[in-house]
């Protein structure tokens, strides 16, 4: 095989790094800004180069071929290794700059991290911030992504975390007019006769009302008649009546004021540590994570 692709540079792999890491021709040539036809001649000419197929394609599906994963698998540490060259020298400029790309829950996305962005920049002008939101957990080594933002329960143990945005504390609430018609829960296992507003996790389970109280804690299965899957849903059914919510306090902090939410068994909702910013452990960060990590040090709890 070596002999095959004499002169063939590290930038001639580009197409097909492209390809391996989003498995759609589509999305990879609006990376590399060219036409996925444009892209596919170019695999393929890689392909005539090497004397063999990389990538299997349908209408429908791309997936890599057995060599192509080979490839790939033997590339990602070179262009890793790349990546850190280049950041050795962006730690000689006097200011960071590149791209930070930050995997984040919506409801983590908008209660502190646009916030917390919107200061950095100020703070690094030369630095630019792309905040892609996904409720689910992803790899974001595989993904393309310098960090992601995660309860700290959920986070790998291979990942380095640092916490950003301080504690959080939950809240039960339901509408006035809910509480006329349903009374008011007392205790969690009061929860199994009221209308609860759910959340289903992108993988299919429903999310447990966690509760504690003097050491005490519980998980509670509730039900009713609206399910959600994104949090940031379940404070309008509970303005409606339908049911009652469990959601950060932030969300509703200007609901109760006005009293047209009230909160219920708040001596059950406590203190949590609330969001991370994760980030695989290198030997040499990104010069734009490196600063973002020094700015939450300092001002991640304001």
């Amino acid at each position: 095989m070596a002999s095959s692709i004499g002169g063939t540079s590290l930038g001639d792999f580009g197409p097909f790094l492209a390809v391996a890491k989003h498995r759609s021709f589509r999305r990879a040539a609006a990376e590399l800004g060219v036409t996925p036809s444009a892209l596919s001649h170019a695999l393929r000419t890689l392909e005539d180069r090497v004397g063999l197929r990389l990538v299997n394609r349908t209408t429908r599906s791309v997936a890599l071929t057995e060599v192509g994963e080979r490839l790939r698998a033997r590339l990602q540490p070179i262009l890793l290794d790349l990546d850190a060259a280049i950041e050795e020298l962006n730690a000689y400029r006097a200011q960071p700059v590149g791209t930070l790309r930050i995997n984040a829950p919506r409801l983590a996305a908008r209660l502190m991290l646009l916030n917390l962005v919107a200061r950095f920049v100020q703070a690094h002008p030369a630095v630019h911030v792309e905040i892609v939101v996904e409720e689910a957990l992803v790899d974001i080594v595989s993904t393309g992504f310098d960090a992601g933002i995660r309860y700290g329960d959920v986070i790998a143990a291979d990942m380095i975390s640092v916490p950003c945005g301080g504690k959080h504390r939950f809240a039960v609430v339901g509408s006035p007019s809910y509480f006329e018609r349903k009374g008011v829960p007392r205790a969690p296992h009061d929860l199994k006769d009221h209308d609860c507003i759910q959340y289903r996790f992108a993988s299919g389970a429903f999310y447990r009302w966690e509760f504690e109280k003097r050491g005490t804690e519980l998980a509670v299965d509730v039900s009713g008649p609206v399910t959600v899957g994104d949090q940031d849903l379940m404070v309008e059914p509970a303005l409606a009546g339908a049911g009652l919510a469990f959601v950060f306090e932030e969300q509703a902090r200007d609901d109760v004021a006005a009293g047209r939410l009230l909160r219920v068994l708040d001596d059950w909702c406590p203190l949590y540590p609330g969001f991370f910013l994760y980030y695989p452990s290198r030997r040499q960060l990104p010069a734009a994570l490196r600063a973002f990590v020094d700015y939450l040090r300092v001002h991640g709890r304001e």
